[in-house]
């Protein structure tokens, strides 16, 4: 098969109808969006997940009937295409290399490379040809770049609006930070896209002789029952002054310092085992405690040295213990056996050392176990939610830790016995230009002020009343609401808007980028040049998208045609809000939740978003994408590997929705295989009536029609894989039963059949394999295009039930007689099946009855059995009650509840149509005999141990 003609052909057809051009009408719309790529590099082929999850989802609304705008643009906003230009002009061989190898860029764009421009066009283009060729269904008429004048036009609106609602503030907040760059970071920023994020600790300030031992800590409340200092004796710690204060550090730890507007002299040395048999005194009590040493102190962690709770902290406790047992190295430490836990805290469940109960709850031996981070952590959770402080803490004595943890820390702070360190919660996080990126409280910089209380309670209402899949998602963004703080949203340097009031700052790539979706409905226009940037004052943008002011004064200062202003603004109305916004899980911290901010913050509330779907990643063979591991491959290499098909259901097929979805070479070629047997399949069948259906004729109808209904649910939902599976493989199957059913019976008329199932199986496809579902449409003889075609529509009524029993029957018959033939290996010469004596299968259907009604008490069923007179012969045979129940509870309930519809079936008449299927099968003839028949041939005796839809099978 020739893929990529076959794929240009339909490209073309679908250009020349211009079906994927999208305007207001009539119909009713939807609106789907994916976030627009970095053109920083050609997109590979985890990349081409969340597109494909969008266009599938585009086309299905499509044929549903709906008008769907399905737009892209492309970010060229922030900094990670200014550091690549760097690195061409430094001549980064590395760099230069993936261009030329990875990328295959011509020598002559290389060069090009040093302007940032350059580059975002070259890979912009790339970019947009992989998705023509993935065969998206994008209006391109939209298209536009981040760094288009009306763009930034649109961007100094958002922004003047946001101010206007003092949701733009002026201050000084901690931001991820590259020292080289001497710019705020976000996840566009780094290598492999991590989000900088970090975490606040509380530094306690105990002090020895002329020093300070700062120790950071998570839980401040737990000051009161400190026991001792751990230091690793192992480390060389740096004595730094701090401002007016000597301060004992690791070296990691002074570095973060420098970052946090503290000025810094690094005055010496001391070594870990220097400090090890001091004694600090203890802020806001009077009293000293013990320098121990630790092994488990890290000195990357915090500021290298950590103050133990071991009441309340597993780690301290056992560590404490340990060291208490080993105590002959350390003959000058004879104070330790001395050392006692300080319970300060009551929680229900725990005895007065909750360390101790959960030490011996996960059987801690040493503190090298495993299981001890388990145990902080319910420790940790239990006291923070239901733990009390105890009168030994003063004034915060019955205070809940909740409450406790911040008024500690803010009394301690003022006693000056307290200062602040912030961490960033995974590093190392490296800048693209290569540095370590560090946590730098930042002062008079402009911040999103996304703790604003009154805010973050909209967005958690809005959260929990929009469409969000998974659902299980839903709490991961109440979560980031929580945690979300100011955020640094414009920068000194890169590409994008400036800010209108301060030209100083560039507006930055996560903050210009949460309501692009509805400069989509202006895009056009502005490609038109029916307006331009000298059209577009903050009042156009007021009048369009918030419906303010009169049309003649907003024309006139526009200067734009009344009839024109009305209809964009009408396009904006037509189209908004965005009904579905497709992105990767990466962004759930950061973007999509902004989107949520940004929405509810500027527009009315009829404009906010409906539905977010979150997916997962795509590994490749089972590990992650990277370049170190040599397995990222370019989109449009692999679709010209593989056809744009194969890689859209390898991608779908693999994972639902938050999973990550494993591409899988063999896969790919397995899927390729299956298409082109499609494609052979249809070129076979023709359309044409049957005048009198057939058991098998009315099956796969039926077949058909639960395919429609399961398939339906499942797009709905977004469980993609399991429409597939359904599509691909499951009705497969069933057509696979009914070509040999027919072929059996020597059939030659149901060619009509296959036509008119394929048609529809082929268009429920074409959301997911157009090309390919295209061509078999065509191949089947159909009028126009699949993508145009009208979603099938679901008939109950037209489900023959009783077929589908019947044919189950027969199929499962069948399969049975296999297998005893396999586990016996006989060759067979006679094969007799038995079907149930009448009291079966009237016992049968009242078991079943009851089981869909809930009664599964075999004790219940056998008496109202007995009590009937026609089924009391179940006194001969009570195991077959068990058995029955059995049978029916391991079928599902839609299998249940179909039987239990159609009530009594002829099993001897249906499984008289077994003998042509075992004909072909085994070329010998197969006898039916019911249980109660006097004439049976059973010489063994088996038709005893038949019941209703478990014929007894003898094979001799």
């Amino acid at each position: 098969m020739e893929w990529t003609s076959l794929e240009e052909k339909w490209r073309q057809r679908w250009e020349e109808e211009k079906y994927f051009e999208t305007d207001p009408n009539s119909n009713k719309k939807f609106f789907v969006t994916v976030a627009y790529p970095y053109p920083n590099s050609p997109q590979h082929v985890g990349h081409g997940r969340t597109y494909t999850l969008a266009d599938v989802h585009a086309r299905f609304m499509r044929m549903l009937g709906y008008n769907v705008l399905f737009p892209m643009g492309f970010h060229y906003t922030g900094t990670p295409i200014l550091g690549m230009a760097r690195r061409v002009q430094d001549n980064d061989t590395k760099l230069l290399e993936t261009f030329r190898t990875l990328y295959k860029v011509p020598e002559d764009k290389i060069k090009e490379f040093v302007e940032p421009i350059k580059i975002a066009d070259y890979f912009h283009q790339e970019i947009k040809a992989g998705m023509i060729e993935m065969g998206y269904s994008i209006d391109w008429r939209r298209e536009f770049t981040t760094i288009d004048p009306v763009y930034s036009k649109f961007i100094e609106w958002q922004f003047g609006k946001l101010k206007e609602k003092n949701l733009i503030i002026q201050g000084t907040h901690p931001v991820g930070w590259c020292p080289k760059d001497q710019n705020p970071v976000s996840q566009h920023d780094t290598q492999g896209d991590v989000e900088p994020s970090f975490t606040e600790y509380t530094i306690i300030k105990f002090r020895y002789d002329k020093y300070v031992i700062p120790t950071a800590t998570l839980r401040p409340e737990t000051i009161f029952g400190v026991t001792n200092i751990w230091v690793n004796p192992e480390f060389v710690y740096e004595i730094i002054q701090v401002d007016n204060e000597t301060w004992i550090v690791t070296s990691e730890c002074a570095r973060k310092l420098e970052f946090h507007n503290k000025t810094i002299t690094r005055l010496g040395n001391m070594t870990g085992k220097d400090l090890v048999g001091k004694k600090v005194q203890v802020p806001e009590r009077n009293d000293q405690v013990l320098i121990l040493p630790a092994s488990f102190v890290k000195s990357g962690n915090g500021t290298g040295i950590v103050m133990s709770v071991p009441a309340h902290a597993p780690f301290d406790y056992q560590a404490l213990e340990d060291l208490k047992k080993d105590i002959t190295k350390y003959p000058n430490l004879s104070e330790i056996q001395d050392v006692k836990a300080i319970p300060i805290i009551q929680t229900e469940g725990y005895g007065q050392i909750p360390s101790l109960d959960a030490i011996t709850k996960f059987q801690i031996e040493d503190q090298n176990s495993p299981k001890l981070e388990e145990a902080t952590k319910e420790i940790y959770s239990k006291e923070f939610y239901g733990g009390r402080l105890t009168q030994n803490t003063g004034k915060f004595a019955n205070k809940t830790v909740s409450e406790a943890k911040e008024e500690v820390k803010k009394w301690m702070l003022q006693g000056k016995n307290a200062d602040i360190l912030y961490e960033l919660n995974e590093t190392p996080i490296r800048c693209r230009c290569g540095a370590e990126c560090v946590v730098k409280i930042l002062s008079n910089q402009w911040f999103l002020n996304y703790s604003d209380p009154e805010w973050k309670a909209k967005v958690h209402s809005w959260i929990n009343e929009m469409k969000i899949l998974p659902e299980e998602i839903r709490n991961e963004f109440n979560n980031v609401v929580d945690w979300l703080r100011e955020r640094a949203c414009a920068r000194q340097h890169g590409l994008g808007t400036k800010l209108p009031w301060d030209k100083n700052w560039i507006i930055e790539s996560l903050s210009d980028s949460v309501i692009y979706m509805a400069y989509y409905t202006i895009a056009k226009y502005v490609n038109n040049k029916e307006i331009t940037s000298e059209n577009t004052p903050d009042v156009f943008f007021d009048y369009i998208f918030l419906n303010k002011g009169s049309l003649e004064s907003i024309a006139s200062q526009c200067k734009i045609a009344p009839e024109l202003l009305e209809k964009i603004k009408n396009e904006f109305q037509y189209f908004y809000p965005v009904n579905a916004r497709h992105s990767g899980r990466d962004l759930v911290p950061n973007h999509l939740t902004f989107f949520i901010f940004n929405h509810i913050a500027i527009f009315p509330k009829q404009y906010w978003p409906e539905e977010i779907v979150v997916n997962g990643s795509v590994l490749m063979d089972g590990k992650k994408m990277s370049k170190s591991e040599g397995n990222i491959i370019p989109l449009r290499d692999a679709i010209r590997n593989h056809g744009a098909d194969s890689i859209r259901l390898a991608i779908l097929i693999s994972a639902e929705l938050l999973q990550d979805a494993d591409f899988n070479q063999e896969a790919v070629k397995g899927i390729k295989n299956k298409l082109e047997n499609m494609l052979e399949e249809c070129s076979k069948y023709q359309s044409g009536n049957i005048v009198k259906l057939e058991q098998e004729d009315k099956w796969i109808k039926s077949k058909m029609e639960q395919l429609v209904h399961k398939t339906t649910f499942s797009i709905q939902k977004m469980r993609l894989r399991e429409a597939l599976h359904f599509i691909l493989y499951e009705f497969e199957s069933d057509l696979q039963w009914y070509t040999k059913r027919a072929l059996a019976k020597k059939r030659n008329d149901f060619s009509g059949i296959l036509h008119e199932v394929s048609s529809i199986r082929v268009s429920m496809m074409s959301p997911f394999a157009p090309y390919a579902s295209e061509e078999m449409w065509s191949r089947l003889g159909n009028a126009g295009i699949v993508s145009k075609s009208t979603w099938p529509d679901y008939h109950e009524n037209m489900i023959d039930f009783e077929s589908i029993q019947s044919e189950n029957l027969l199929k499962n018959t069948i399969e049975d007689i296999k297998n005893i033939i396999k586990v016996t290996k006989i060759t067979p010469k006679k094969i007799t099946i038995y079907t149930s004596a009448q009291w079966k299968v009237k016992a049968y259907q009242k078991i079943l009855s009851k089981v869909v009604s809930g009664e599964v008490n075999i004790g219940a069923i056998i008496r109202s059995l007995i009590a009937d007179k026609e089924t009391e012969e179940i006194k001969k045979d009570p195991d077959f009650v068990k058995k029955t129940v059995n049978d029916i509870l391991s079928e599902s309930q839609e299998e249940r509840e179909s039987k239990n519809r159609i009530g009594l079936i002829d099993e001897k008449k249906i499984l008289s149509e077994l003998d042509s299927l075992v004909q072909a099968e085994f070329g010998i003839t197969s006898q039916v005999f019911s249980e109660s028949d006097q004439d049976k041939y059973d010489p063994k005796n088996k038709s005893r141990t038949s019941r209703p839809y478990k014929p007894a099978i003898l094979i001799e």
